[in-house]
Order: C-alpha cells, then structure tokens, then sequence
C-alpha cells in the first residue's frame, strides 16, 4: 500500500531560500508601500475570452471544405450517402490538407451556407437540388467562394457555380446520335412537364436535325395512367423508329407495353442517364433491347462494395458525386495554399479529371462534360454496347 505521508525533498529548504529571495526582491521593487497588517491588493487577471460552442476549432494547416446537403427531411437519406461518400474519399485520398464540414440544406439553403462562410469554409461542394444552388450562389459569390454543385440544371450554372450533376443533355445527344448511327432516323418523344422536360426536347431536336434525321412526333404528359396513354397514342399516329421517354424509370415500364402495342414492336425504346439509378428495369419485358446513355458503372459497383463494408447499406447511385468531389479538391489542393483562394482556373483542364463515374471536364463551360457508355437492357442484367471514352 503507498504511504500517504509526504516525503521530505533533499532540495526542498535550498529552493525555499531562493523564493523567499525572490520575493523579498518583488516586494523591493514596488513603489506602493502596504501597511502593516493591510489586505493584499486585488491581483487583475485578463478577462477570458468568450467560447462559442457552435464554433469550428482552428485549424490553420488545412482547408476548410464545405459540404452543403440535405441531412434531414424526405432527401436526407440522399444527401447521408453523399455525405459518407464524401468523408470516405477523404480516408482513402489521406487528404490530410482538407477540413470537410457537413451543412444542412433541408433546414434551409441559405442559412446553411452562411453559418458556411461564417466558418471560414473555401469552397462548396454542393448543394445537390438546384433551388438550393441558386440559394447560395450570390452568397457565395460575395464571398469569392466557388460552388461545385450536384444539379444538373443548365441554368443553375455561372462564373463561379460549376456543375458536377449529370447532364441530361449530353445523355440525350450521346443516345440519338448512337441510334442514327445505328440506322435509325425517325424520332418520337414522351416529353414530361417541367424545365427538364423543356431542355430534353430541346436537345433531342437540335441533335436529330445535327446527326441527320428528325423528329417525327413529340407529346408532353402529365404524369397520370390516363394522361401518359393519350401522348402514346398521339405519337402513334405517325411511323417512327426510335422514341426517347425522357423521364424515370418507373414511367419507362408504364410506357413501354403501350408503345410495342401501339407503335410495334421493332420501335426502339430510348432513355437518358435517370435510368441509370434503376436497375430493376431489366425485369420488364417490355424493356428488353431499349437503350440509354450514362457513366460506366464498372468503378461505381467497386465503389459500391466497399461503401457497403464500411457502412453497412447500400448506397444512392448520386453518392458517386460526393466521392468524385472530393477527389476533384483533393487533386487541386495540391497546389493550393493555405489561406489562398480556391484556384479556380485550375477546373478548366482541358484534360479533365478521373473519378468513379469515370472521365469528365468542365473545358467547354461551368458544367461537367462527361465520357459516356450506351447500356442496353435485357433480361440477363444490362449490357454496354458503345463503351465511354477513357478521356477527352
């Protein structure tokens, strides 16, 4: 058992000399004289700084990196996988120059990319829908902190707002010239309401006139049983070879039975990279042998399996853009000093940059050009008939 009882220290009376030295020469030195017997003035003591306990420590060796998603509400668990995917891109980078901090868009865009800035927070990876960019983008403009965005809204898109979402525009264009080039000239279109709606029609007549053939017939819909069959019938009016249903998958299968019933079954069923998020469209029947365009999953179903080991589910096919952004800062940040602004210039690289979804560049403006694979669906799983370029 220890002995509670102190110990006498060999040096203990000479240090004891040399403080009451010390004293004697402090008390010396002053030229306020306290009379016997007197309190001993008041000792002042430097206020303490106040603590914010909502406030980021410091952290002058890295950047600070916001990462603006939903985390909370119906998207949450959208924005949770982006969200992991993010921080595992940081572990298997060793990305130790970044500081990556999560906001909550759900609980409103704006005050999350201020309480951002407040922060001290570069760049913005994010927000993913496109009312939230335009949220944060005068904000984070003001600032001079750019906005690499998930959207994929053309018009969400400006001098300091980059897009990392898919295009569907260049998933139209890939998908109608393949098929011209495959022999197909007659177009149709089930084309649903919205700003989507609007730039997939757009594209699809500008890139059929462009490759050489047309588009025959076009119809809009609301998304109703009712609604959907009269555009099929519209469009059945006229012969065509290919129709594009620019919208998910869920309306494709509603669509197709239809579409064979009505237009024939030698008419190819196109689609654009919505589809791309739901595999399950193999099992139709009536899907069997429809095209459409969209990343290479090859890295995606790699990434996939080791997202599932570390967090034990599944994730969203949209993680992929947490991943591939921080890849992206991480790749900059090599040049990039702390304090600095974020080099900016450096995400024009003609040569692009690599990431699960495969090759993309943002050379040709503020929205990222991307490499893609035609897929074709079929009973057995789906199959890449046109693989991606491997670069630009």
């Amino acid at each position: 058992m220890a002995d509670a009882t102190p110990r006498r220290q060999s040096g203990f009376s000479s240090l004891a000399r040399i403080a009451g030295l010390g004293l004697a020469m402090m008390l010396a030195a002053c030229s306020t004289v306290i009379p016997r017997g007197a309190p001993p003035p008041p000792i002042a003591h430097p206020a303490p700084k106040p603590v914010n306990p909502n406030a980021l420590p410091e952290d002058v060796a890295r950047h600070r990196i916001a990462l603006l998603v939903p985390l909370s509400g119906p998207n949450a668990a959208v924005g949770q996988s982006i969200a992991d995917a993010a921080a595992m891109a940081l572990a298997d980078t060793g990305g130790k120059a970044l500081r990556i901090t999560n906001y909550d868009t759900a609980q409103g865009a704006e005050p999350a990319a201020r309480k951002a800035l407040a922060d001290g927070n570069k760049v913005f990876l994010g927000p993913l829908l496109s009312e939230d960019v335009h949220a944060v983008a005068n904000q984070a403009a003001v600032a001079g902190v750019p906005v690499i965005a998930f959207s994929n809204d053309a018009e969400a898109a400006g001098d300091d707002v980059w897009l990392l979402g898919f295009s569907p525009a260049q998933s139209i264009d890939r998908i109608v010239r393949f098929a011209r080039s495959k022999g197909l000239t007659r177009f149709a279109a089930l084309i649903p309401p919205g700003v989507y709606g609007r730039n997939a029609s757009n594209t699809l007549i500008r890139t059929a006139e462009a490759a050489g053939g047309s588009v025959v017939a076009m119809q809009s819909y609301q998304r109703s049983p009712s609604s959907l069959a009269a555009a099929i019938q519209t469009i059945s009016k006229e012969k065509f070879d290919a129709v594009l249903i620019a919208d998910s998958g869920r309306i494709a299968i509603a669509s197709a039975p239809l579409i064979r019933k009505s237009a024939g079954s030698a008419v190819r069923i196109l689609g654009t990279e919505l589809w791309n998020t739901e595999p399950s469209l193999n099992n139709s029947p009536a899907m069997a042998g429809a095209w459409f365009a969209s990343v290479d999953d090859t890295l995606f179903k790699q990434f996939v399996t080791r997202y599932r080991a570390r967090y034990g589910r599944t994730p969203y096919r949209l993680a992929s853009l947490g991943y591939d952004a921080v890849l992206l800062t991480v790749r900059i940040a090599k040049d990039w000093k702390v304090g600095d602004r974020f080099p900016v210039d450096a995400l024009a690289d003609d040569g692009g940059f690599a990431g699960v979804d495969g090759a993309f560049r943002f050379a040709k403006g503020h929205i990222a050009e991307r490499a893609l694979a035609v897929h074709q669906l079929g009973p057995g799983g789906g199959t890449v008939v046109s693989p991606a370029p491997s670069g630009f």
